[in-house]
């Protein structure tokens, strides 16, 4: 049969964006469907929204032709200190310190604000002969056939193609329609998430401070400005967020201490529930789940987006061979070589991500004696300390070609 195109994509946000550029890049003809209508793509404004990029996903969005469009908005991570304390205390004595240094490849990863990272992606698309862009419409039902699917859209459109990727977060409908079931838990935790002005230049450190409520992020952006992921309980972090901006500053304030100076609040504030969620199965015949859509973590080590983008590396790579095959590329046996490409890595991500967080988020005295003991033993030891700074710049495992920066 005829297909409108090869891989039908729903959900246009960072991960399917990418993955859509993945795929036209290997050859395939796309359609992307995006619920967010096309006048909000790439905004112009600054909102204080930026991610933690591994040095492997700076390697992927070079090899997807982004990064030149980002590089010069983006922050290099030179370094990471780890501790843990209460707030208006100050951290520990024992630090846990990753240098860059300490590895050949360059920087950990770097900081990129969510605008500048859409704005080079919806250009990409729109400059791309490969991708049809479907904005401000949503998959609302699709049915698998022996040889592809056919999809329906809100608009009443009807799209066909050999394969269907659920890019659409962690309550997927393509997961749900697919008959995919998950499990999930709720940590009792809410990220307050917003970006602060710093009279001190951060000098390319990120901090990860541990406190009883849950780990305060303090991020480095370009310039004197920095983003923070701050956990509090649900109900103090809804009150915490309702307060006028003087009084969150002032709430801020003993958590963040005064290492940088005098603090300002920049762009928007946001909440998010955070919770863990494991999609049973990625795929399903004619069906493949990728980022949030097939697993959230918790945002304890800033590997949301980075796992994501593992996602696209490892599906792009393996419906690229495949076809080479002469596969058919919708077809379950095709897809397993994803899942059992990313399914360990995901679980234990999440099992370190849940663990570190129901360890370090209590005010217990015999295990704070034990953490940081751990903090600082980890510290002085050059080859531990080494292999968790590749682990955080992503450079351990089977990587795909694109995390090396090759084309699939």
């Amino acid at each position: 049969m005829g297909f409108d195109c090869d891989i039908v994509i729903a959900g246009g946000a960072l991960n399917g964006s990418a993955l859509a550029l993945a795929l036209a890049g290997a050859g395939f003809r796309v359609a992307m469907v995006d619920p967010v209508p096309p006048a909000t793509q790439g905004a112009e404004g600054f909102d204080g929204r930026g991610y933690a990029l591994a040095l492997t996903s700076q390697r992927l969005l070079e090899a997807i032709g982004i990064w030149p469009e980002v590089a010069g908005h983006a922050q290099p991570i030179l370094e990471i200190k780890v501790s843990d304390g209460r707030a208006g205390e100050g951290p520990s004595p024992f630090v846990l310190e990753f240098h860059h240094g300490e590895i050949e490849e360059g920087p950990m990863g770097y900081m990129a604000e969510d605008r500048f990272l859409r704005r080079a992606m919806f250009a990409a698309i729109e400059a791309s002969d490969s991708i049809e862009l479907i904005s401000g419409d949503s998959v609302i039902a699709h049915e698998v056939g022996p040889t592809g699917v056919q999809v329906e859209l809100a608009s009443g459109r009807a799209l066909s193609g050999a394969l269907l990727v659920g890019c659409d977060g962690r309550r997927s409908a393509t997961a749900q329609r697919s008959g995919i079931r998950r499990m999930s838990w709720d940590y009792g935790q809410t990220a307050l998430v917003c970006a602060v002005t710093h009279e001190k230049p951060h000098h390319g450190i990120a901090h990860q401070f541990f406190m009883p409520p849950g780990p305060l992020a303090i991020l480095p952006l370009p310039g004197n400005m920095s983003s923070i992921v701050w956990t509090e309980s649900h109900e103090e972090a809804a009150r915490i967020q309702a307060l006028p901006d003087a009084d969150y500053l002032q709430a801020l304030r003993p958590r963040f201490g005064d290492f940088l100076g005098e603090i300002g609040l920049a762009g928007a504030r946001f909440t998010y529930p955070l919770n863990l969620t494991l999609a049973h199965a990625y795929v399903a015949e004619r069906v493949a789940l990728v980022g949030d859509a097939a697993h959230g973590v918790h945002p304890i080590a800033g590997q949301g987006l980075n796992a994501g983008l593992k996602d696209v590396a490892a599906l792009a790579e393996v419906l690229a061979l495949a076809r080479r095959r002469g596969e058919d590329i919708g077809r379950l046996d095709v897809l397993e070589r994803y899942q059992q490409w990313r399914r360990f890595d995901v679980a234990t991500l999440a099992v370190a991500t849940d663990a570190i967080n129901r360890l370090f988020s209590n005010d217990n005295s015999l295990l704070r004696l034990g953490r940081d003991l751990g903090l600082g033993l980890v510290n002085a030891l050059p080859g531990l300390r080494r292999a968790f700074i590749r682990e955080a710049a992503g450079l351990t495992g089977e990587l795909p070609k694109l995390l090396q920066g090759r084309p699939v």
